[in-house]
């Protein structure tokens, strides 16, 4: 089913390209932009990965330098039936987590120090879980295939925009471009929201299964709800195009229109988690074996 979402993924988007293409430069435009699109979707299927933790200065964590963190991801791969990803840390303030990679064999997880500072064990364990989740749904490539060419086709549109002054190539000339520049970047963002907001409630719920503490995960998005309005990710400012991709949206500069946002409403969420944790078999809650994040002094 995954692999149908992916294909209708790329899809859309190719053909968002190709129209760009073809509003720029016509048909001759549009062949070029498809040609354009079928190697960028072939790099970003096993790239997009990588790409997305370099956007954000990612570095990767081992046992001895995150003994805790490393502890953690690999008790709950257990709990998820997983193979333990690679784990990298951002150097940001702001509180937040992202995982990547195309299938569950070559999948990543990041989170930043900010996140690990706020957070208790629990809390943390179940964004963990979520993240996790992602990865056993195999929403990663999706997301990540979406943050590299949503990114792309803003580039193109600036691109446009900027070079594009005076061409008659197109079918309605200048017009033409400035539609592409405008619309089409719109309409990728519009994909990428659809994306996110209908694959968060499942990564939330899952992971609180796997972390086995839905209120867990309930706290840590209030927390990191807090912890967003009040810090600037400048990776994410830089590469907004990856928001969908994280626990929790990065983007604060300018605001946010709850109905163009890239994720579902964070008190829909939190009520989503604790009406689970209402039915959730008490035999399931168990004390948590995920060891404690020392925190820096």
């Amino acid at each position: 089913m995954n692999y149908a979402k992916t294909a209708l993924l790329l899809a859309v988007l190719t053909a968002l390209f190709m129209g760009m293409g073809y509003l720029m430069g016509g048909a001759a435009g549009a062949f070029i932009a498809l040609l354009i699109a079928m190697g960028m979707n072939a790099f970003a299927f096993w790239n997009s990965d990588k790409m997305a933790l370099r956007m954000h200065n990612a570095r990767a964590a081992t046992r001895q330098s995150h003994p805790e963190l490393f502890d953690m991801v690999e008790e709950l791969s257990r709990n998820a039936d997983l193979p333990m990803p690679a784990i990298y840390v951002i150097e940001e303030d702001q509180p937040n987590a992202f995982a990547t990679g195309r299938d569950p064999s070559n999948a990543a997880v990041a989170a930043t120090t900010g996140i690990m500072r706020l957070l208790t064990r629990d809390e943390l364990a179940g964004v963990m879980a979520h993240e996790l989740a992602h990865i056993k749904n195999r929403d990663t490539l999706i997301m990540t295939i979406a943050a590299t060419v949503g990114g792309a086709i803003s580039m193109m549109a600036q691109f446009g925009l900027w070079f594009g002054r005076g061409n008659d190539r197109g079918p309605l000339g200048l017009v033409g471009v400035i539609a592409a520049a405008l619309l089409a970047p719109f309409a990728a963002t519009l994909v990428q929201m659809t994306i996110s907001r209908t694959r968060e409630y499942a990564a939330d719920r899952m992971g609180a299964e796997i972390a086995r503490d839905p209120l867990a995960l309930a706290s840590a998005l209030r927390k990191i709800s807090g912890g967003v309005k009040r810090s600037v990710m400048e990776s994410a400012e830089r590469a907004p195009a990856t928001a969908h991709m994280f626990i929790f949206n990065p983007l604060t500069r300018g605001g946010v229109d709850n109905l163009f946002s890239t994720h579902p409403n964070v008190e829909n969420r939190i009520k989503a988690l604790t009406d689970m944790a209402a039915d959730y078999p008490k035999a399931e809650m168990r004390p948590s074996r995920i060891p404690t994040i020392r925190r820096e002094p």
